[in-house]
């Protein structure tokens, strides 16, 4: 389906400059490839610029590919001069459905025939944001996340109207730029590891909201508890240990039950003022004077020592 083979890509589009594609764009960067960007912000830019500079110093650690520099970023005046000369297009505008249809059979009308378009999706399906693209063939999700640039979770899948080789294509390409990819069998709104996170997040809301704990008790549950060992396995692996000897299988036996007690509440609670206002306030509390740029800076040196850990541990490179 395409002409240049997913290893031999060097020149990528990056639609959309926000957290999500400025990370898009530090982590090519990083791997060597020549990037050109657009967005429509005045600002954008600049912010892109400033963006990759604060993240080069994470990536310098994790280790740059030959030719990995930022003066290999463009920035183009308009969505087709972006993506009329590349080898694959990385989408990456905001999370809004009517926003994704325009801008996607934007895309696919001007991208060379038989290039690939990745969106960054964190919870839409490729079949109802390619409805109005003429080559949707070609369109797959590649929803990545935050940071692009450190973390490697890279998870694939197409549309009804997606092909298959368009799927392999991308897989092997995100592989081939360092991601570790999950490429699905179908379509689930959210796909994996956002709906496993928003179980998560729904149950905080509602602890904050009923006053069972506080947003730091929450950050630090996680962070102190089992957070750690899903950095190295995740929560049914981490359940087999459970079980002893019996795995589990004697898990599911022994604690089966405590799955029908009211342990979690899995609906949204209503997001009220009051409810909004208590979790800012919390994570004003908990950042204790911190901007932003700090605590960007000690996630990233946070992530780096948990990737530093990992490396080298069998079974942990980038794989399928």
């Amino acid at each position: 389906m395409t002409v240049v083979p997913p290893a031999d890509v060097h020149r990528v589009g990056c639609v959309g400059a926000g957290v999500i594609g400025g990370g898009w764009v530090a982590h090519f960067l990083a791997r060597g490839l020549d990037v050109v960007a657009y967005d429509p912000a005045p600002d954008a830019e600049d912010r892109l610029h400033r963006f990759v500079d604060a993240a080069w110093p994470a990536l310098d650690h994790l280790g740059l590919a030959d030719g990995a520099s930022p003066d290999r970023l463009t920035t183009a005046p308009t969505l087709p001069d972006a993506v009329a000369e590349v080898q694959f297009v990385q989408e990456s505008a905001p999370e809004r459905l009517d926003i994704k249809l325009d801008l996607l059979a934007d895309i696919d009308a001007a991208a060379p025939a038989g290039v690939v378009i990745g969106s960054s999706t964190s919870g839409y399906g490729m079949t109802e944001m390619a409805a109005r693209c003429a080559t949707p063939e070609r369109l797959v999700v590649g929803h990545p996340f935050n940071p692009p640039y450190l973390i490697p979770l890279v998870e694939v899948v197409g549309g009804k109207r997606t092909s298959a080789d368009a799927v392999a294509w991308a897989s092997e390409f995100y592989r081939a730029v360092g991601k570790f990819v999950i490429t699905m069998d179908r379509e689930v709104p959210g796909f994996i590891a956002n709906r496993l996170q928003e179980a998560l997040w729904r149950e905080a809301l509602h602890m904050v909201a009923d006053g069972d704990a506080t947003v730091r008790q929450i950050d630090d549950a996680m962070t102190q508890g089992p957070g750690l060992r899903w950095a190295f396995m995740g929560p049914c692996l981490t359940f087999h240990l459970a079980g002893g000897e019996g795995g589990m299988a004697h898990m599911l036996d022994h604690f089966g039950p405590s799955l029908q007690a009211p342990w979690t509440r899995l609906t949204a609670p209503e997001l009220t003022t009051e409810l909004r206002d208590r979790m800012v306030s919390g994570c004003e509390e908990e950042a204790a004077g911190r901007t932003i740029a700090d605590l960007v800076a000690e996630r990233d040196r946070g992530v780096l020592a948990v990737l530093d850990a990992l490396a080298g541990r069998d079974g942990h490179g980038p794989r399928s």
